[in-house]
């Protein structure tokens, strides 16, 4: 986690090249990152998350959101 300087006085260069990082790590990912899991019931609007990837984890499956619904990867269905 970040946390921005809060002292005028110090050297903010150190915090700028730590979110430049981050932002590059995001960038050009190197390893595996997790996804937003969560039971069916609690599935976010799919309008609020275009383009956006979760796992349902009472259904065991990746979903991604076409805009208006979220998609199973592993039928192409609508959950």
């Amino acid at each position: 986690m970040l946390i921005a300087p809060v002292d005028l006085k110090s050297d903010p260069r150190p915090f700028y090249q730590a979110l430049a990082n981050a932002i590059a790590a995001l960038m050009t990912p190197q390893a595996p990152a997790a996804v937003f899991a969560c039971a069916k019931a609690d599935v976010p609007p799919a309008a609020n998350w275009p383009n956006g990837v979760l796992r349902v984890t009472d259904l065991d499956i990746l979903a991604v959101s076409n805009g208006s619904a979220w998609i199973r990867q592993d039928t192409g269905a609508p959950i």
